[in-house]
């Protein structure tokens, strides 16, 4: 049996689908429902002898890894931004043109597999996107109060609460009373969104507690329950990095390289990895540069860094150390120690 290869260009109602073989010629190339039922129907009818299955990252590609290895389908999923640099090559861009890309792809085995998360991790991950996307709309809506109320020549200043704001604003309200039934509206919706970024912090805290892995982690200086699950969700498996330093990469928190001859240039970090686990490790970092107050080795080093290099800087490689240190935490199943 002659063996071929399939790419699939995966959009929300269809999924074009290219299947090569072994010499690069179009066996079969068309499209069918994006449903990994019918994907795996269509597999099985146009491509017999298959030996992989390419397809890109996309909102739909957990959905349709998870379901075509259901049905026992070789798939492997690439990163979409590799995938690009190689369907780039082509002159005129159409949707069966990147199907026989990721074909070709599939046949030469010039890619790089990106893992595919367990649903109940992205249970998880879901919980916390939800929190980061809840945070991120009270950011927007205080904003959007504090420049109302300067055009009006009111000032909210620096509220910590929403006790103190309450107080704030009936001061204000007192000396402009037709704005207080026109901005209620925002006001009432801020502290519901408060309210249920306060239920998310409590739930996933008490999840974070009752997870061992996750309350290993927490035991570090500046790592709290969010940046654990972050982490925890983020690698899922700390056995698929060799070195430390790949998850400090993973999170894009590696330096930029651009070598060619004598020419050896390093830039700023390289931003490529999980923007949610980026953000919390730097948070981290800034807890651990700021709040904490035992003295521990890290946070030293880190302090130090900051007189040399600046703040920003410290904050960053304070970042990647920590996350280096959670890996090894982990895969050690021990305790940092703080001397």
């Amino acid at each position: 049996m002659v063996e071929v290869y399939a790419g699939l260009d995966v959009s929300d109602k269809s999924t074009h689908v290219c299947v090569v073989d072994g010499s690069g010629m179009v066996v079969w190339s068309g499209a069918c429902a994006t449903d990994p039922d019918a994907i795996a129907r269509t597999l099985k009818t146009r491509a017999r002898g298959l030996v992989r299955v390419v397809l890109e990252t996309g909102p739909l590609s957990a959905f349709l890894y998870h379901g075509l290895v259901e049905h026992e389908v070789a798939v492997i999923c690439v990163c979409a931004r590799h995938a690009k640099g190689v369907l780039s090559a082509r002159v005129n861009k159409s949707d069966p043109h990147d199907a026989e890309g990721l074909a070709q792809m599939a046949r030469t085995g010039w890619f790089k597999a990106v893992r595919i998360k367990a649903e109940a991790t992205h249970m998880d991950r879901a919980r916390l996107k939800i929190r980061q996307q809840l945070i991120a709309w009270r950011l927007a809506m205080a904003g959007q109060l504090r420049g109302l109320l300067k055009l009006f020549g009111l000032r909210l200043g620096k509220v910590t609460t929403p006790g103190k704001r309450r107080e704030r604003l009936a001061a204000l309200f007192a000396q402009k009373p037709d704005l207080e039934p026109i901005l209620a509206p925002l006001i009432e919706g801020l502290e519901a969104l408060e309210l249920q970024i306060a239920r998310s912090t409590r739930q996933l805290a008490a999840q974070a507690g009752a997870d061992p892995v996750a309350a290993r982690l927490m035991t570090t200086p500046g790592v709290g329950p969010i940046t654990a699950l972050v982490f925890k969700t983020s690698i899922e498996d700390p056995s698929r990095f060799d070195r430390g330093e790949d998850a400090g990469a993973f999170a894009g928190l590696a330096p930029r390289r651009n070598q060619s001859g004598e020419r050896d240039h390093r830039g700023r970090i390289s931003k490529a990895g999980d923007p949610m686990l980026r953000s919390a490790l730097y948070e981290a970092a800034n807890n651990l540069l700021v709040r904490v107050k035992r003295p521990c080795a890290l946070q030293t080093w880190g302090r130090q860094l900051a007189e040399t290099k600046g703040p920003k800087r410290a904050r960053v490689a304070v970042a990647r150390k920590l996350a280096i240190l959670l890996h090894r935490l982990w895969l050690s199943e021990t305790e940092p120690r703080w001397a």
